[in-house]
């Protein structure tokens, strides 16, 4: 594992220190866990891109009825009683 040396202001320093230690954790794992989804960013962006795609795709292959012709306005609010 690499180290890495950083500067920051001491005041910085020193409040980050403080909320790392009433969260449970060190400054070093919290900035460790940002460099790491910093780096991953572009395949999370990608995976997200990807399940949205297959959302899409998985709509319009599920849209309408089972007979393959679409639902009516009647048809999707008529047993709640929203017709006009």
């Amino acid at each position: 594992m690499a180290n890495l040396t950083i500067t920051v202001d001491d005041a910085v320093l020193k409040r980050a220190r403080i909320r790392a230690i009433e969260r449970g954790e060190s400054v070093n794992q919290y900035l460790a866990q940002r460099l790491l989804e910093y780096a991953d960013a572009d395949a999370e962006i990608a995976r997200r891109q990807e399940a949205a795609l297959r959302f899409v795709a998985l709509s319009r292959e599920l849209s309408g009825s089972s007979d393959g012709r679409g639902w009516t306005r009647e048809e999707l609010y008529g047993e709640r009683g929203l017709t006009r």
